[in-house]
């Protein structure tokens, strides 16, 4: 949401790092909107970036793999569901990682809300930190954010007796878009 005179003026008084967070579109069940992911994503980006305190966040990436779009595999099952090939997710990613990094930032933190494309998002980070890590920048995938909360969110449904197999459009989705209804975020 900043102009690119005030990006400039960020990085040069310390704001070194560039969060870029992909979220889906994609359906959820019949109740749930289809950008839930890029909602979560959002307001995760934003509170690891007032966390760390030297981050600007880019906009989210609203498309991710969610399946076969001309054989209409997986999310693409559902209307209203937009799927990359993973070459193209790929290549998405590596750009815009590509472009924080001419910007001026030297952390490229990457992460994904949708499991789909994580393994791009690291093969993007890995790729992009090997070229400019002489430069002193370094780029991240951050692959625990996704993969853990989902191992701790089955932990604390499985403690309370709650279905622990209802990943997607679940407890855990279901929760997660009413907390952020209330507070203002969606």
């Amino acid at each position: 949401d900043l102009t690119w005179p005030e990006v400039q003026e960020a990085i040069a008084a310390g704001k070194r790092t560039a969060i870029i967070y992909a979220g889906s579109s994609e359906q959820n069940g019949p109740h749930m909107v289809i950008g839930k992911h890029n909602f979560i994503a959002r307001a995760l980006a934003q509170r690891i970036a007032e966390e760390l305190g030297d981050a600007l966040v880019y906009p989210v990436l609203p498309y991710a793999i969610t399946g076969n779009a001309i054989t209409r595999t997986g999310h693409m099952r559902f209307p209203g569901s937009v799927s990359l090939p993973p070459e193209a997710f790929f290549g998405v990613v590596r750009g815009v990682a590509q472009s924080a990094l001419t910007a001026g930032f030297k952390v490229v933190a990457l992460m994904g809300d949708h499991g789909g494309g994580q393994d791009e998002l690291a093969l993007a980070a890995k790729e992009l930190n090997a070229e400019v890590r002489g430069d002193g920048a370094r780029v991240l995938f951050i692959g625990d954010l996704y993969a853990k909360s989902r191992v701790q969110m089955r932990d604390i449904l499985a403690k309370r007796g709650l279905p622990t197999d209802e990943d997607h459009a679940g407890i855990p989705d279901t929760s997660s878009l009413l907390y952020l209804e209330t507070q203002g975020q969606w």
